[in-house]
Formats: C-alpha cells, structure tokens, sequence
C-alpha cells in the first residue's frame, strides 16, 4: 500500500480526496483515518487539519445515520497521531487514546439511538432463552438496560481503540517506507511501558472500579496489549526467526483468550524487567 502513501503525500489535494472518499465508502473509514494520520505525523496538526476535516465530514455523516465507529476511529488515531508526532513515545500515544476511548464511552457515544432499551426489547421478543436470562438478572436487582448499554458502550470502544491503533500503525509504517525506511520496525521492537506509565494504568484501573467508571477498566488494558504484542516482535527480531512464527502468535492471539492473558502478564512483566535490554546484552 505504500505506492497509495506516496500518492497522497504528493499535495494536500490528494490526501483531502483520498481521505474524503475513503471515509464515505463503508468499511473503508480505516484507510481515511490513516491517511489523515499519516499527514498528521508528517506535517504536523494545522498544516493536517484539511485533511482530517475532509476525512471527519463523510464520518460525521455516517454518524448521523447511526454509525459512530468511523468518526470515532478518525478522531482517536489523530489524538495519538499529534502525541505520537510530539512525544515520539507510543506508550503516551496509546494511554492517551484509551483514555480519550474510554471518556467516549461513559459519554454513551456508541450506543444506538435511542438506547439500549428498544435492543433489549427486539431480544426479548426473538429469544424465549434471553428473555428467561433477562428476568433473572431483574429479579436479582440488576439493572438489565444498564448493563447493556455498558456492553455494547464498551465492545464498540475497545474495537474502536484498537482499530485506531492499527490505522496509527499504519500511517506510521508509511511514513517510515516514505521517508526512514526500517525505522518503524525498530520503534515498534523498542515499544515498552515504563515501570510509571504502568503504574499509571493500574491506577486509572482501580480508580474506574472505586468510582465506577468501568470503562477505564475496559481500556486501561489495551496499551499493555500492545506493549506485549511489541514485546513478541522484538523478541523474534532479535533471535532472527521466521516471520511464520508471527503468523502462528496472532493465530493464537485472535482465536484464544489465555493467549490475551499470557501477552498482557508478559508485557507487566517487561515493564519492570526490561526482557528486549537483557537480551541484547546477552548476546
């Protein structure tokens, strides 16, 4: 995809009509968001901001029909695009988008309209089985459309978070064959969280969980996610193994959650023992 890269750093005019008709055709929102990162990186935030607006307006316009995952998507990877661009940290990148993500999601941005309400209904009428579950979460005092809507509130926002951090990725990945080819693999092998960010997200856990704010739970995982998945490619970059063995972890990763729970204990641990640092010195 790199030759579309090179096309839309050609002028601000490209990358406005790439970005725009990216974002109007379903499905395709992730290619304008990345364009409108990858400018960002580039550029910077004001020299971008045609570009983002020409990738926003078609977004906004499915969000009125509905659909808040692409102006969301376009929204966050710009956020950790402009920190990215100043801190040259992706660890800041991405706590700074889970954060935004999770704001997103206590704010009910993902939520159909009208609520969860009228989805509970449809269920109710279509499933005998739903319906029975349903009522006894009621009958234990549970509020069942609360709970849905915290459901669907934070699905949507981890799906969103992550798929900004995948377009984020991109962007940064054309921008390294365009302009410092084999940069990104070294920043991205190097991506660790620091023993404070770390502590940081422990924090926003546990305070999400005393003020019940759950979704600061539900998003403070997704940078040390990353940080593992990092960790993995770093640690076969440096043992010089087949790139099949990638293929076999995000296999494992997509299809098993211990797989989830293995990268996330080991990216905890990394944060404190450094594994990629003690590897090199020891070869």
């Amino acid at each position: 995809m790199l030759p579309i890269a090179r096309w839309m750093m050609r002028g601000t005019p490209h990358a406005v009509g790439g970005a725009a008709v990216a974002s109007l055709i379903p499905w395709l929102f992730w290619l304008g968001a990345a364009i409108a990162a990858l400018v960002t990186l580039r550029r910077g935030l004001s020299p971008a901001l045609p570009v983002i607006i020409a990738a926003a307006l078609p977004a906004g316009w499915w969000w009125t029909q509905g659909d808040a995952i692409p102006l969301a998507s376009i929204l966050l990877v710009t956020l950790m695009a402009v920190v990215l661009r100043s801190r040259m940290r992706w660890s800041e990148a991405l706590i700074a988008g889970a954060l935004v993500g999770a704001a997103m999601i206590q704010l009910g941005v993902f939520l159909p309209p009208g609520g969860a309400g009228p989805m509970l209904e449809q269920l109710r009428h279509g499933s005998a089985e739903v319906d029975g579950m349903l009522r006894e979460l009621a009958a234990q005092g549970l509020d069942t459309e609360q709970l849905a809507a915290l459901l669907i509130s934070g699905v949507t926002g981890m799906i969103v978070l992550l798929a900004a951090v995948a377009c984020l990725a991109l962007a940064r990945g054309w921008q390294a064959g365009l302009y410092n080819p084999g940069g990104f693999r070294g920043e991205f092998h190097a991506l660790r969280l620091a023993p404070r960010e770390l502590a940081l997200l422990v924090a926003l856990g546990v305070v999400g969980m005393v003020l019940g704010i759950p979704a600061l739970g539900l998003l403070s995982w997704v940078p040390l996610l990353v940080s593992g998945i990092a960790l993995v490619h770093g640690f076969i970059g440096l043992k010089g193994m087949n790139g099949l063995w990638l293929v076999a972890f995000y296999v494992l990763l997509i299809t098993t959650w211990p797989m989830i729970l293995i990268v996330l204990l080991l990216a905890f641990i990394d944060s404190l023992a450094d594994f990629r640092a003690r590897l090199a010195r020891s070869d």
